[in-house]
Order: structure tokens, then C-alpha cells, then sequence
């Protein structure tokens, strides 16, 4: 769903509104296009849905390419995904050929040569770069930490990381010294009128609860992200059993299964067989279903929200429970400090630290003062830095910079 510019005027301050209208004159008459590898599921998906229609909305003509590709392709990607952040990989002459070949059949028929710059996102689409003539500058947005990637692969992708104009990381500690590349942060953001995260009635919150059988008969510790191994919910599960020992609650895992994302159904799998005993009796529920007033309804249910990543390029789910005015104990990894500050907005935990989890939640859920102190803590926070608007105005000042170089 798209909104107008005007809307957003209501909660983010005159100054930036102001500097998007700005922006977009610069960019009247021009066309820019966003490649990724899916239209829903995950964090980039949410980015650009909100994104790209404010582009056009006001006066910017941008387009959104998904690019296609086959099981093998994904099972490929999701390992370079999983080894750009530090994960091992045999890179095989086969996995090389089928990255590359996919890429090369999507530029026979996706024809970017009207297009006036070209944003490609994360590395499933990167080495399309090298089958088109180059008339425009290109961008390339990575959302993950590649600050210690598996090194045969790294240097694989350089030869095409290398013909990109600029690179977007959303932290400043993932610029690579090994880049001669022009290197930008842009941090990821929320869109504060999406159905995710406007705000909704109580009543419209209980109908939810219910429509998907979870019992607000005792408080609600929630992680919300993808069946992802970095996302460690097998973990969650371990913290929620110590908690259990001091306060009656109930877990819910809810997360979606991304279209470029094969190995979610297994580790979803592992988490179901490690809860099996805690599912049954209504203790721990498992959601896939694809709802975004669901996570609304349940953000703002939940007593705490977890995020126990091992690896986060950002931490999106993490934003819209601080914009819930929500308490949040997150591991201190990646991009999570950016938007938590321990004891200030939150809590941060090594991401080992399964009893200093506990512990932490088990605090914020005897203390309500200080989940409150939390909550509007971390709102101001999203508010300032972390909204679509701002991320608007970033995409149309790199964009106008690199169209004037």
C-alpha cells in the first residue's frame, strides 16, 4: 500500500520534509530502478515497498525488478549470503557457473539502458553489472555485515563489485579497505504508516491474537525474523526455558519464509522438533503466515521483544518494536548497536550469553518503569534516524550526486 508524501508530514519534522522536496527537483525528468531477488519476505523486500512507491509519488519515475532464478540458484546465493558474513563454503566451479548464468539470462530480458541509475541489491543479482553496456552510474546496496567474509568468495565477487559507481553498507564499520569503490551508509528503515506499524486498536489487536491462536492469558516474549539460522530461534528457545523457571509466559516465534531464502524450512523444522513438548501444550507457537498486522498486533502485545542474532547486517524487527515503544534485548552484534544503547533504550547481550538473556528479560518484566523507560527511549530513536523518509532523502542525495559526477 502507498502513501501520499503529505502523510508523513504528521510525524516527522518540517526540516526533512523540506529536504525531500528539495531532493526531488534534482531528479524530475530522470528514472532510477531497484533489482533484488523478491517481492516479499525479509527486510530489503519491506525496504523498497514502502520506497520505491515515495520515489514516484513525488516525481521521481522508479521502477522495481525482482530477478528470477531456480532453486539451485537460491540454495547458491543463500550460501554466499551465509559465507559473506563469515560462514564457510566450498566455492565450486558449478556454484560459480550457475550464479553467473542466471544473472546472464536476466539481463537478455530485463533491458535497464532507459534507466538513468541502477540500485542492485545484495549479492544474488551483483554480477548482472557485467552483461549490460554501462551508460549510467550503478549502485550497489548490501544489507548484510561482509566485514569478515569467506575470502575465496570475496575475491570472486570483487571482479564484479569493482565495476559498481558507489556501495551502500548500512553500517560504517562493514567499508572494506580492500575497495577502491566510492563507499556510503545508509541505514535501513521503517515505514511508519505501513500496516506493520501504524497504529491500531486494542480491540483490532485481541481479533488478531485470536485469528491465529495465541492466548494473552500470560505475557508474551516474541522474536519476529525469518527462520534463519543467524537468527539463532533454537537459541531463543533455550533463553525462554530459564525465563519459564522465574515467570509463567509464553514464547512466539513468528517469521516469514522469504522466496530467496531455501533453508528456512529446515531450521524452521529443528526449532519445531526442539519445541515439540512446549508446542503442545500452547507454551511456544510457531507462525509462518504471512501477516503484517499480525506482527503489529503481537509487537504490541509482547511483554519483550527478542532479537538473539549471530549475525545482523541491521536489525529491521528490532525497529519496529522500538517504534512500538517497545523493551528490546538484542544481541550486541552488527548493526544492533546502532539502534540500542545497553541500559539507555534497551538491553544488549553477547550473543552466547544465554543466562544474561534470561536475565535481562526476567529484569525488564518485574521492573514495569523501566520497560516504559525503554519503550519511549526507543521510539525517539526511530523517530530521528530510522524512518522511510529519511532513508528517501538519502537514496535522492547519492542518486543526484552520482547523476552530476
Amino acid at each position: 500500500m502507498a502513501y501520499r508524501i503529505e502523510e508523513y508530514a504528521k510525524i516527522v519534522e518540517e526540516d526533512i520534509m523540506f529536504k525531500i522536496y528539495k531532493a526531488a527537483r534534482h531528479l524530475y525528468g530522470k528514472t532510477v530502478v531497484h533489482i533484488n531477488s523478491t517481492y516479499y519476505g525479509g527486510g530489503v523486500a519491506e525496504i523498497l515497498s514502502a520506497l520505491v512507491p515515495l520515489m514516484n509519488e513525488i516525481g521521481v519515475e522508479t521502477g522495481w525488478r525482482q530477478l528470477r532464478g531456480s532453486q539451485d540458484f537460491f540454495n547458491i546465493t543463500k550460501k554466499f549470503h551465509n559465507a559473506l558474513q563469515g560462514d564457510s563454503l566450498n566455492l565450486t566451479e558449478m556454484k560459480k557457473k550457475i550464479y553467473v548464468q542466471t544473472n546472464v539470462d536476466f539481463s537478455l530480458y530485463t533491458h535497464l539502458s532507459n534507466h538513468n541509475c541502477v540500485i542492485v541489491h545484495d549479492p544474488q543479482p551483483l554480477s548482472m553489472i557485467k552483461f549490460y553496456k554501462k551508460r549510467q552510474p550503478w549502485i550497489w546496496r548490501v544489507h548484510i555485515d561482509v566485514s569478515n567474509p569467506h575470502q575465496e568468495l570475496w575475491t570472486f565477487l570483487k571482479h564484479y563489485i569493482l565495476r559498481y559507481d558507489s556501495i551502500i553498507f548500512s553500517h560504517n564499520k562493514y567499508k572494506r579497505n580492500d575497495l577502491p569503490v566510492e563507499q556510503r551508509v545508509i541505514h535501513p528503515s521503517i515505514d511508519p504508516l505501513s500496516p506493520k506499524n501504524i497504529e491500531i486498536s486494542q480491540k483490532t489487536i485481541d481479533k488478531y491474537l485470536k485469528k491465529f491462536g495465541i492466548p494473552t492469558d500470560k505475557p508474551i516474549l516474541c522474536q519476529i525474523s525469518r527462520f534463519d539460522k543467524w537468527k539463532d530461534p533454537v537459541g531463543i528457545v533455550e533463553i525462554f526455558k530459564l525465563v519459564k523457571e522465574k515467570i509463567d509466559c509464553r514464547l512466539v516465534l513468528c517469521g516469514s519464509m522469504a522466496t530467496d531464502d531455501p533453508e528456512s524450512v529446515k531450521v524452521y523444522e529443528q526449532v519445531k522438533k526442539k519445541t515439540n513438548n512446549y508446542t503442545k501444550n500452547g507454551d511456544v507457537i510457531l507462525i509462518t503466515s504471512e501477516s503484517n498486522i499480525l506482527v503489529n498486533a503481537l509487537q504490541r502485545k509482547a511483554a519483550v521483544i527478542l532479537q538473539k542474532s549471530i549475525r545482523e547486517g541491521f536489525g529491521l524487527s528490532i525497529t519496529e518494536a522500538l517504534w512500538k515503544e517497545k523493551p528490546v534485548v538484542a544481541s550486541n552484534v552488527g548493526g544492533i548497536p546502532l539502534q540500542i544503547k545497553d541500559a539507555e533504550n534497551g538491553y544488549l547481550v553477547d550473543s552466547q550469553d544465554i543466562a544474561g538473556f534470561a536475565e535481562r528479560i526476567i529484569d525488564i518484566m518485574k521492573t514495569p518503569k523501566l520497560a516504559q523507560k525503554f519503550g519511549q527511549k526507543g521510539k525517539e530513536v526511530v523517530k530521528e534516524k530510522f524512518l522511510i523518509t529519511r532513508s528517501l532523502l538519502d537514496y535522492m542525495t547519492l542518486v543526484s550526486e552520482m547523476l552530476e559526477s
